[in-house]
């Protein structure tokens, strides 16, 4: 009963955005008033300005590693929409001549991963969403464009995986690539689920889905574990992209000799930009450790700036600021940049600051001690369905598996070492799940394809059921996995 209402912050958040349907912000500043209401009625451990302070360190600290990656990728989305760069990549995709079956895997496994793992913010709606409309009944578009989106929790470079770990006092690497290993029947499962609402019944395509998908999760964990979450999602959807490119068009060519070779649109130059920065920076830190000469300490979390994925982003920006200036058609824009990066960069920014803050004061004041005894008295199944179920509850309410994890990440952080690093996967796997599944993420869509009322609750059902889905079979990866640890 004392941990249900130690919870009492994240139960109100819970109301205030699946009853009382209240924007996320709404409910992040809600949920920490009450914390700080609680804490100073005595509800906790005694009121102290040493632990307020530690708090407040450790909010700051963990905003500025997330802020540092969140403004420069919203600013790399807009100049990307303004270069109309995902508009060239689905008349690119469109123009490959693929069959159906291929169509659906390069986008599901490949293009939207890649995407969303480069930017995240859903910007992999905004090629996938048009492409599938083109490509599919209206119907069926959507659905896919969903769990296309669903599939990746790797998004804005890895940020969530790097800022869990720093939560959990764990190895990034190794929590990313332990989330790969219990994400894994997520991934086949909705790219099967996308493949049957294309209406694709052949025994080669489910075949070559079998071989993607191992593929993708293969890249996915090995990069995770060697190269760290921030490249690793763009690896997997680039090295399963270009798979499928290649056995795709070599069966083309087989049927057509007088095809010619497929070139990467010149237009989405921006993105191989990035991927060269990313993987330049990862090889400079490897050989030189530069980053650790500038280490930001908090209380119990630090930050290291020069290893912050956002370094590759604002040194792309750089070179879209100069090629923005060359051409005439953006002067215009350019006066509203500002503008537009603060519209869009206010409500995440604020969310995830209250969502940190209500997390950082509910571990300082012991608030998560109640969980922590709850979940270390369960059984390994059990203990690893229940982080699933939390971990999914706190992805959907709050849209973001950035802010998924500040809620319930500390709690893990107290288990024992034995158990920690599989339930971090866990709630860490769940949350992006759940959050790539979620009202902000359905209504995006809904925003791109102009839908009408009846579509909007047909589309927030199906996601719905896919986030349920999602929590089922990341709590059964994590059994498998337990199983074969152990």
């Amino acid at each position: 009963m004392l941990a249900l209402f130690h919870l009492s912050p994240v139960l109100l958040v819970t109301a205030m955005l699946v009853v009382l349907r209240r924007p996320p912000v709404h409910a992040a500043v809600a949920g920490t008033l009450l914390v700080i209401v609680l804490w100073l009625a005595g509800a906790a451990d005694a009121w102290r300005l040493s632990s307020m302070v530690a708090a407040a360190q450790d909010t700051a600290v963990l905003f500025a590693s997330t802020a540092f990656v969140i403004v420069p990728g919203l600013l790399f989305v807009i100049f990307i929409e303004r270069m109309g760069v995902n508009l060239a990549l689905s008349q690119w995709v469109r123009s490959l001549g693929l069959g159906r079956g291929d169509q659906v895997v390069l986008i599901v496994l490949g293009l939207a991963p890649l995407l969303e793992a480069m930017t995240g913010f859903g910007v992999s709606l905004i090629a996938t969403v048009p492409l599938l409309l083109s490509l599919f009944e209206r119907r069926v578009a959507l659905r896919i464009a969903l769990a296309g989106m669903a599939i990746m929790p790797w998004g804005t470079l890895g940020l969530a995986s790097v800022i869990g770990a720093s939560l959990v006092h764990l190895d990034a690497s190794m929590l990313a690539s332990t989330s790969a290993l219990t994400s894994a029947p997520v991934f086949f499962a909705l790219s099967a689920l996308a493949l049957y609402l294309a209406g694709v019944r052949d025994s080669r395509g489910w075949g070559a889905l079998g071989v993607f998908w191992l593929l993708f999760v293969g890249v996915l964990y090995s990069a995770s574990r060697w190269l760290g979450p921030e490249v690793a999602g763009v690896a997997a959807g680039l090295v399963t992209a270009a798979a499928i490119l290649s056995v795709g068009l070599w069966r083309l060519r087989r049927n057509d000799s007088e095809r010619g070779p497929v070139q990467w649109p010149r237009q989405a130059w921006p993105y191989l930009v990035l991927i060269v920065c990313i993987v330049g920076l990862k090889m400079l830190w490897a050989i030189t450790s530069w980053q650790e000469h500038w280490v930001v300490q908090g209380a119990q979390v630090n930050w290291k700036p020069l290893a912050s994925p956002g370094l590759a982003l604002v040194m792309v920006l750089i070179v879209l600021g100069a090629h923005a200036r060359n051409i005439q058609s953006w002067t215009a824009h350019d006066v509203n940049l500002p503008a537009a990066l603060l519209a869009r960069a206010k409500r995440p920014l604020l969310t995830i600051f209250f969502f940190l803050a209500m997390s950082q004061m509910m571990v300082k004041a012991g608030f998560l001690a109640g969980l922590m005894q709850l979940l270390a008295g369960l059984s390994p199944t059990a203990a690893t369905s229940l982080v699933a179920l939390f971990g999914a509850l706190s992805g959907y309410m709050t849209g973001s598996n950035v802010g998924g994890n500040a809620i319930f990440m500390p709690a893990i952080a107290m288990l024992p070492e034995s158990s920690r690093l599989l339930l971090a996967a866990v709630q860490n796997s769940s949350a992006g799940h759940a959050a790539l599944g979620s009202l902000s993420v359905v209504m995006l869509i809904l925003g791109l394809a102009k839908t009408q009322a009846k579509e909007e609750g047909e589309l927030i059902r199906f996601g719905f059921m896919l986030v349920c889905l999602n929590t089922a079979l990341v709590a059964l990866g994590a059994a498998m996995l337990s199983g074969w640890l152990g």
